[in-house]
């Protein structure tokens, strides 16, 4: 009678030869991989929005305004007087920033610009600035034959943001899809200059007194289930 003969298994059969060979297989893959090249964006590390390109900062700056001044003028005129009002319509009496008023000398136009500069240094006065408040300092011309402006300036909280047209790159070149870095910053600016009270961006105002007889008239409409006729003007809509 013919013996069975029993035959092992194959080396890659057993346990422990897979688990070999599936190790292997994965350091292989590792390697190559490796091996290959590879092109990362990191997309969080560049800031993407124009606000964070172009922030709104507010920081004590210069204000000031150059006004012409002939040879023969003995005072403020009507357009010098116009401008200088407009100029101070910023000025914040309650801080007590200097106001300093340059008149240029040695030029063509020195007497009148000293003269103008006086009636300048009397019209600040009234607008409520104390008289230790302003300065008035001559100017070398530097061409006797010019006639070069008075400045009046003072420095005052303003908000403010970077100089616009920055551009480093190409604007063809969007591969990754991003703002360039000129985006956004014109809209920053106009908005900065908008502001009446630049003190806005640092947080609330404290709400104001109220209006007792309003606020009264509006609780009775209000429980009586009725529309106040202020409302009832300024809507479209109609009850």
């Amino acid at each position: 009678m013919r013996s069975a003969h029993y035959h092992d298994q194959p080396p890659l059969a057993r346990p422990g030869a897979v688990a070999r060979a599936v190790l292997l297989t994965v350091i292989a893959a590792a390697a190559l991989s490796g091996c290959a090249r590879r092109d990362s964006i990191v997309v969080g590390s560049v800031p993407d929005d124009y606000r964070t390109n172009h922030p709104i900062v507010l920081a004590e700056q210069e204000e000031k305004i150059d006004l012409p001044v002939g040879v023969g003028d003995r005072a403020m005129s009507r357009i010098q007087r116009a401008a200088l009002e407009g100029y101070l319509a910023h000025y914040d009496a309650s801080t007590g920033a200097p106001v300093t008023i340059l008149y240029p000398a040695g030029s063509a136009n020195a007497v009148a610009a000293s003269l103008v500069a006086a009636d300048i240094a009397r019209h600040v006065h009234r607008r409520g600035v104390a008289a230790g408040h302003v300065v008035s300092m001559p100017y070398e011309a530097g061409a006797p034959e010019a006639s070069p402006p008075i400045r009046v300036s003072y420095r005052r909280m303003k908000a403010s943001t970077g100089q616009c047209g920055r551009w480093p790159d190409d604007l063809l070149k969007t591969t990754e899809n991003k703002h360039y870095a000129n985006f956004g910053c014109a809209s920053q600016n106009n908005l900065a200059a908008q502001m009446a009270n630049p003190a806005d961006l640092l947080g609330p105002r404290a709400p104001g007194d109220i209006d007792a007889e309003n606020r009264e008239s509006a609780l009775d409409d209000y429980k009586a289930r009725e529309v106040s006729d202020s409302f009832r003007e300024s809507t479209e809509v109609n009850y």
